[in-house]
């Protein structure tokens, strides 16, 4: 069992390395994934209004494995997937590697797997492993949401300029996209709202006629 937090809302499951360690798919799930010292753990906190339910390291790539956290928000019960983050260049090439394969073991098996937030900074150009995240969402035909962190960081007057050259270069629609910081709060609101409209759709998909 894992530790209750304070407040009821998130509690964090377990941390597994291999696939057979995984939680069972009884709750609809979103993954988040980036580059390390993207701001992830601080994203997982300030969505849950929880410090300590991601850790937050000053070592970036320090997260090795997919972090479980049964969450309960607005009266739905979700499962949040924290996912190593990667392209951090200190990680030996083994543990790179290992990371990859967990990643993509995870990503494309995962039924429950409802929507993947990918995190990208707000202040920095888009890397290749950003791209190709992207690139495989779009050929497997998983839902996934941009989300530029740090946005804080940069001039309320150069944000959305920044934002569609960010998308632009991805190749992510504007729509798919959205700002996010968790020191000011601001997206937090709209990340939920997000997160909702993806759990419905994937608990009652449109089939067409």
């Amino acid at each position: 069992m894992g530790k209750q937090a304070e407040g009821g809302n998130v509690r964090f499951i377990k941390s597994a390395l291999e696939r057979e360690h995984w939680p069972g798919e009884d709750d609809v799930e979103i993954a988040f994934v980036g580059r390390s010292n993207v701001g992830k753990s601080s994203c997982l906190n300030a969505l849950v209004g929880k410090r300590a339910a991601a850790r937050v390291s000053k070592t970036p790539g320090r997260t090795q494995a997919i972090n479980f956290f049964d969450v309960r928000h607005a009266g739905q019960q979700l499962k949040f997937a924290d996912l190593p983050g990667y392209g951090f260049a200190k990680v030996p090439i083994r543990v790179k590697k290992t990371w990859e394969k967990m990643i993509g073991e995870y990503l494309a098996e995962r039924e429950a797997l409802a929507l993947v937030v990918v995190l990208v900074d707000i202040r920095r150009d888009p890397t290749d492993l950003d791209q190709a995240m992207v690139n495989w969402l779009d050929e497997t035909d998983r839902r996934g949401l941009l989300v530029l962190t740090k946005a804080d960081k940069v001039a309320k007057n150069k944000r959305l300029q920044q934002q569609a050259m960010i998308c632009r270069g991805l190749g992510v629609e504007r729509e798919a996209s959205m700002l996010f910081s968790a020191l000011s709060g601001d997206g937090r609101a709209e990340l939920w709202s997000r997160i909702h409209e993806a759990a419905l759709a994937h608990i009652t998909p449109d089939d067409g006629p």
